[in-house]
C-alpha cells in the first residue's frame, strides 16, 4: 500500500508576481505554476485518495484562513482545503490563482496556516508531511518566531521546500544583479529558516529544469511466486531437497496510461446500434458521457425475421477446429485438456554458462530469492547460489506459479552483488516456440552447382569491411574520464520510454490547458532517437569511407504517373522484335493469367482509349472473381489484382478509372449482388489500403482524402 502524503503550496500571488524579468515572456506568476501545477497534475494522475493536496494562496486581495483569529494572517487565502484534488478543483483553481492587486501579505504567516491544515487533517496517523512556498521574496515579511517554526516543523516532521523567482543559489550557479535590498534580506531570513529545519531551498529555475528529467514510479514489489524451490520430490524422499522462496520482477513493460472511451458532446439519449452510454459520472467533463460496449452473438436462421438469431453467451459452447470441423468439448469435460499441477519451482538440471544460448530468453526477468524472515531458507538458497557462481553454471526449473495453471520451463542464473544475493530467472521455450529460420550467408555465394564464390559484386570487398569495423568502432556509445576509466555515456537511469512519458506530460498539460498546443516533448526523453552529436562528429569521416568504398549513389525519388508519356524501351540493336516475330498485339485478357496480360496491353496502349479498354476489362474479371469465388478462396487473388490495378493507373495517370469502378464495386458488396454476402472481402480491402485514390496519390484525383477514408468504412454509400 503507497504512503499516505499531506501536501500544501503557498503559492504568491502578489502584484509584483505579473512582472516579466530577465526576458521571460510569460509573467512570473505563470512561470513559478509550470512547477506546482506539474507537481499537482501527477498527484492527480495517480488517483489515490491517500495522496491529500492543499492550496494557499500569498499576498491575495482577501482573507481567508481556517483559524478562529486572523489577525497576522491578512491576505492570505486557503484555495483548496487537503483532500483529493479532481479535475473539477483544478479548473477552479486555475480561475482562482491569478495575480492580485496587493504586496501586501507575509510569507512566514502563511506557513503557519499550512502547519495548521496539516495537523488537523493528518492528526497524529502517519503521513508523509510537505510544505512548498513559491514566492518571488519581495514585500515585508517578518522574522518573529522563526526559531519556533522551524522546531515546530521539525517535531512534526514536516519537510519544507522554498522555491524563489530567482532567488540566488551558488549551488546551482545563479546570481540576480542589481537585486532589490529587501528581496536579498527575505531571502536571507527564508534560507536560514530552511537550513534550521532541514528542508530544501533553492532557485525555480532549477526546479523548472528538473521538470524536463521524468519522473520514473516508484513500484512496490509484489511477489508473483511463493513456494519450494525442490531438488528431488519429498513425498517420497527424505534427503530432497527443498527451501521457501519468492519471485519478484527484475524487468517489466511500463505501459503508458490507457485511454477510455467516451462520446463527445451529442444527445446521449439515443445510444447506436452497437453502443449505449450510461450515466455521465460526477468527475467528468459536462461535454462527455462515458460508454460501455456490446457483443451480441448470431447464427444463421431462414425461420425469424431477418435470417439471423440472437444468442445469449450462456448459449454458447467451446469447439475446436479438427481439419475442416469443429469438435465440441463440453465444460464438464474441460478438465480433459488441463494438466494436473502442484504450486513449485522444481529443478530438473543444471548446464555450464557457456553452453547456453542468450537468444533462448523468452520473457521478463525476476528474481528468486528465499523466503522473508527465514534465515533457514536463505542459508540454504545462499549455499546453491554460491555453487552455481563457483562451477560458473546455470539450473534449469520447472516452475508452476500456482496450483493448476500450465508450467513453464525457466533458467536459473547466480547473481551476487555486495548487498544482496539471488537467483536471475527467465523463461526458455519448449520445442515448439523456437523458430530456425535459414538464411545465405554474408560471407560467401553458393552457385546453383554448389561452388562457393567468396569475391562476388554482392560481396564487400575488404576495403568496405575495414572501412566498417572503423565506423562501427567510432559509434560506440562509451567514454573515459579524467582518470582513464571507460564510462558509459548513456547510462540506463537516463534511458527513459519516450511513449509513456510523452503521454503522461500531453495528459498533465491538456488538463490545465484545455484549448493550447500541447508542448514539445523536452530533449531528455528525444536524446535517444538519433546518435550523440559527438559521436556523428567522431563517425563522420569513417561514414565517408563507407559510403566511397560501397559507392553509395542516392536513388531518385519515384515519380507519379511516370509512364502517361513514356519513350518505350527499345533495345541496343534498334530491332523492333514484336515486329520481326509477327507478334500480334494483346487485345482480350486471360482471366486465368490477368496481371501479366494487363500490364502487358497497358505497355503496348498507344491512347487512352487503350488504356480504358484495359480497365475495363481487368474491372470485368475481379468481379467474375468475387462472383465465383467459393467462401474466401479467391479474396487473395481479388485484392492483388485490385493493387496491381490502382497502381498501373496512378502511374498511367488515370485515377478517376479505378476510383468509377471502386465505387459501384461497394456498392455490390453490400447489396450482396457478387455471390452472396462478401463484407470480409471489403474489410481485406480496406486492411490492404487498395481504396480510393485520393490527391494525396495522384495530382489528377478529385477525390479528397476525408471522403476516401468514409467510403472505405463499412457503410452504404451517400447517393
Amino acid at each position: 500500500m503507497a504512503e499516505k502524503e499531506a501536501t500544501v503550496y503557498i503559492v504568491d500571488v502578489s502584484k509584483s508576481m505579473k512582472q516579466h524579468n530577465h526576458g521571460r515572456d510569460i509573467s512570473d506568476l505563470d512561470w513559478a505554476m509550470r512547477y506546482v501545477w506539474d507537481k499537482i497534475t501527477t498527484t492527480v494522475g495517480t488517483g489515490r485518495k491517500t495522496a491529500a493536496v492543499g492550496v494557499v494562496g500569498l499576498k491575495t486581495d482577501g482573507t481567508k484562513v481556517p483559524l478562529d483569529d486572523d489577525e497576522g494572517y491578512e491576505n492570505i487565502t486557503v484555495m483548496q482545503d487537503l483532500g483529493q484534488v479532481l479535475m473539477p478543483d483544478i479548473r477552479r483553481l486555475r480561475e482562482e490563482i491569478k495575480p492580485s492587486h496587493t504586496d501586501e501579505g507575509d510569507a512566514i504567516s502563511s506557513l503557519i496556516v499550512a502547519i495548521h491544515m496539516i495537523n488537523v487533517y493528518t492528526k497524529k496517523l502517519k503521513y508523509k508531511r510537505k510544505i512548498y512556498l513559491v514566492t518571488d521574496g519581495k514585500g515585508a515579511m517578518s522574522s518573529d518566531g522563526l526559531g519556533d517554526i522551524a522546531s515546530k516543523l521539525k517535531s512534526d516532521n514536516i519537510e519544507l521546500i522554498v522555491l524563489g523567482v530567482d532567488f540566488d543559489d551558488p549551488d546551482y550557479g545563479f546570481k540576480e544583479e542589481d537585486k532589490d535590498l529587501r528581496k536579498a534580506e527575505n531571502e536571507a531570513l527564508l534560507r536560514g529558516l530552511v537550513e534550521d529545519c532541514e528542508g530544501v531551498y533553492g532557485t525555480l529555475a532549477q526546479a523548472i529544469q528538473e521538470l524536463d528529467t521524468p519522473r520514473v514510479k516508484v513500484v512496490r514489489g509484489i511477489p508473483s511466486f511463493r513456494g519450494d524451490l525442490r531438488l528431488g520430490d519429498p513425498t517420497r524422499y527424505d534427503t530432497a531437497l527443498r527451501i521457501q522462496v519468492e519471485r519478484y520482477y527484475r524487468t517489466y513493460v511500463a505501459k503508458p496510461p490507457s485511454a477510455s472511451s467516451f462520446v463527445p458532446g451529442g444527445d446521449p439519449s439515443q445510444p447506436s446500434a452497437s453502443i449505449q452510454t450510461l450515466e455521465a459520472g460526477k468527475d467528468l467533463d459536462a461535454n462527455l458521457t462515458n460508454v460501455r460496449f456490446v457483443r451480441t452473438y448470431h447464427v444463421d436462421d431462414p425461420t425469424v425475421a431477418g435470417g439471423k438469431r440472437e444468442l445469449e453467451r450462456e448459449e454458447l459452447a467451446k469447439g475446436y477446429e479438427y481439419g475442416r470441423t469443429a469438435v465440441h468439448i463440453s465444460e464438464s469435460d474441460e478438465n480433459i485438456t488441463k494438466l494436473e499441477t502442484t504450486a513449485a519451482l522444481e529443478l530438473i538440471g543444471f548446464i555450464q554458462a557457456d553452453h547456453y544460448d542468450r537468444f533462448m530468453n523468452m520473457s521478463n526477468s525476476n528474481v528468486i530469492i528465499a523466503q522473508k524472515t527465514n534465515e533457514k531458507a536463505a542459508l540454504a538458497l545462499s549455499s546453491l547460489i554460491h555453487a552455481l557462481f563457483e562451477l560458473d553454471c546455470y539450473a534449469i526449473g520447472r516452475l508452476v506459479v500456482k496450483d493448476g495453471k500450465n508450467p513453464l520451463i525457466v533458467l536459473l542464473a547466480p547473481s551476487i552483488e555486495p548487498d544482496y544475493e539471488c537467483l536471475l530467472e527467465v523463461q526458455l521455450p519448449f520445442y515448439e516456440d523456437v523458430r530456425s529460420y535459414k538464411f545465405p550467408p554474408l560471407d560467401k555465394v553458393i552457385t546453383i552447382s554448389g561452388k562457393e564464390v567468396k569475391e562476388h559484386r554482392n560481396l564487400p570487398n575488404e576495403d568496405l569491411v575495414n572501412a566498417m569495423s572503423k565506423y562501427v568502432d567510432s559509434m560506440e556509445l562509451i567514454d573515459k574520464d579524467e582518470e582513464g576509466e571507460v564510462i558509459d555515456t548513456i547510462p540506463m537511469e537516463d534511458n527513459y520510454s519516450p511513449l509513456l512519458h510523452r503521454i503522461e506530460q500531453a495528459v498533465r498539460w491538456r488538463a490545465i490547458h484545455p484549448n493550447e498546443p500541447v508542448p514539445p516533448p523536452s530533449e531528455r526523453l528525444t536524446r535517444l532517437s538519433k546518435p550523440p552529436k559527438d559521436a556523428q562528429e567522431r563517425a563522420q569521416k569513417y561514414l565517408d569511407r563507407i559510403i566511397h568504398a560501397a559507392d553509395v549513389k542516392k536513388v531518385p525519388p519515384k515519380t507519379k504517373g511516370r509512364k502517361r508519356n513514356r519513350d518505350v524501351d527499345k533495345p541496343l540493336s534498334g530491332l523492333d522484335v514484336d515486329e520481326l516475330l509477327h507478334r500480334e498485339k494483346r487485345a482480350k485478357i486471360s482471366p486465368t493469367n490477368a496481371i501479366p496480360e494487363f500490364k502487358q496491353m497497358l505497355a503496348s496502349a498507344e491512347n487512352v482509349e487503350s488504356i480504358k479498354d484495359a480497365a475495363s476489362q481487368m474491372q470485368k474479371i475481379i468481379e467474375d472473381h468475387i462472383r465465383n469465388s467459393f467462401g474466401d478462396s479467391n479474396y487473395d487473388r481479388v485484392v492483388e489484382e485490385l493493387g496491381v490495378l490502382r497502381e498501373e493507373l496512378v502511374d498511367y495517370e488515370e485515377p478517376g478509372l479505378y476510383n468509377e469502378f471502386i465505387r459501384p464495386l461497394k456498392e455490390k458488396i453490400l447489396k450482396e449482388k457478387l455471390g452472396g454476402d462478401r463484407q470480409e472481402l471489403w474489410w481485406l480491402i480496406r486492411r490492404s489500403k487498395v481504396g480510393l485514390i485520393d490527391k494525396s496519390v495522384s495530382d489528377r484525383s478529385e477525390v479528397t482524402e476525408e471522403e476516401a477514408k468514409e467510403v472505405c468504412i463499412l457503410t452504404p454509400l451517400r447517393k
